[in-house]
């Protein structure tokens, strides 16, 4: 019996390469990438090593406590007098806090401070002395902590935006650059992070 001598034809490979290097791309231009979700924070230089660190003392009337627990509940009031209320309604009472517009004895103290302005010129403005604490507990989503953050960090905008617009016509934003450092400096970003709790089920 006669062989078959004919041979197999061998399957080109050099334009594999080509092929891959085509699907790669296309990979990298049709995949999106997850971007991660901070929040941008100014924080204060470090202390010297030498330097002793002191207690800080806030009044009871100067603290408005946030609480956010393992299933996303929002807990928030001055001390003692905190209550459940929806993410909607941070903002509102944050700013309410912050501004305390009726000076009212339970709500944070205010005291005149004397701001420079870049013209050499001062501004009194009543600086509030309110703290917002946020704590969460070990569980806490960190979807619910990024929320709960911006609705506080809303609060201040919003009550920046008002000054600036009372003091120099314009928002915060739209501000010059030493506008704005008054402006910081009336209504000053304060937000403490307490160390989260251990809750026992």
């Amino acid at each position: 019996m006669a062989r078959n001598a004919r041979k197999t034809p061998e399957v080109r490979a050099d334009s594999q390469a080509d092929i891959a290097f085509l699907l790669l791309i296309f990979f990298l231009v049709a995949t999106t990438m997850n971007t991660d979700t901070g929040i941008a924070r100014m924080l204060p230089p470090m202390p010297p090593e030498d330097q002793q660190q002191e207690e800080i003392k806030v009044k009871e009337r100067n603290l408005f406590l946030v609480f956010i627990n393992g299933r996303g509940d929002i807990m928030a009031g001055v001390s003692g007098k905190q209550e459940p209320i929806v993410l909607s309604q941070l903002k509102d009472r944050a700013k309410e806090f912050v501004v305390n517009p009726m000076d009212d004895p339970n709500l944070p103290e205010r005291i005149d401070k004397e701001i420079e302005l870049a013209d050499g010129s001062k501004w009194v403005y009543p600086v509030s002395e309110g703290v917002i604490s946020l704590q969460t507990t070990r569980d806490t989503n960190y979807q619910s902590y990024i929320m709960v953050q911006n609705e506080l960090t809303r609060a201040f905008n919003e009550v920046r935006d008002e000054v600036a617009i009372r003091k120099f016509g314009s928002k915060y934003s739209e501000l010059t650059e030493d506008e704005r450092n008054a402006v910081a400096k009336a209504v000053p970003l304060k937000i403490s992070e307490a160390e989260p709790r251990n809750i026992k089920r």
